[in-house]
């Protein structure tokens, strides 16, 4: 990012404007297409079993979760959630790993869990949740520069920072700093959980992320200029 403030549009282009809460009803999800087709963002980001209400309500990129929230599936099932919402029109998936599994250290397992998903979700973009907030509060920086290596060699697209539900926190500065410094320009950075302000989505993206992840999309993007 350069000195300068993205504009209102720039910074737009760069959300997957966000709606996952359980109680989703079809009629929001279709609020959230027209909302995001007005605000010009990238994508809008729903539960799996909403993806086709996103489809039909819009001409809009749909991104889904796998996995979502607690990344406690069996690699079968979340590769079988990925194939079905991309049959369904999913265009983007944001899988959850298993952060126990990173704790334990059982990297292998947690690469094989994120292969299973890429195998199943060819031809689109795949993002890996790894919670770093958690990482860095029980295991430190380290782990999460290890996982992010994982996700790249797994075959992802994306390293992200949190699903936004978990009582640790979502994205911080200092860990899209690490990702962004671990995955350089050969992936995308989506910072996502807590952003609610856009004084803290143009900290995110001087940072290193190159995606936002943003349910309060509109008072984010009315705190930028047009020009």
């Amino acid at each position: 990012m350069t000195a300068s403030p993205p504009t209102r549009q720039q910074l737009a282009a760069l959300v997957d404007h966000t709606l996952l809460k359980p109680e989703a009803t079809r009629a929001e999800v279709a609020a959230l297409v027209a909302e995001a087709t007005e605000l010009g963002v990238y994508a809008v980001c729903v539960s799996p079993s909403m993806v086709p209400a996103a489809v039909a309500a819009g001409d809009v990129r749909v991104a889904t979760v796998v996995g979502f929230p607690s990344g406690k599936h069996l690699s079968g099932v979340k590769a079988y959630e990925a194939a079905q919402a991309i049959d369904s029109g999913a265009v983007e998936v944001d899988m959850v790993v298993d952060v126990g599994a990173v704790l334990a250290g059982d990297l292998d397992a947690v690469r094989s869990d994120i292969e299973a998903v890429r195998v199943a979700a060819t031809g689109v973009a795949l993002k890996v949740i790894v919670e770093s907030a958690v990482l860095l509060d029980q295991a430190g920086e380290h782990m999460l520069i290890r996982v992010c290596r994982i996700a790249e060699r797994a075959g992802a697209d994306f390293v992200k920072t949190s699903t936004g539900f978990h009582p640790a926190g979502g994205a911080t500065l200092r860990a899209v700093e690490l990702m962004a410094d671990t995955v350089g320009a050969r992936l995308g950075v989506k910072a996502s959980g807590g952003i609610r302000t856009a004084v803290q989505a143009v900290a995110m993206l001087r940072a290193g992320a190159t995606r936002l992840g943003l349910s309060a999309t509109r008072s984010v993007l009315d705190g930028l200029s047009q020009d």
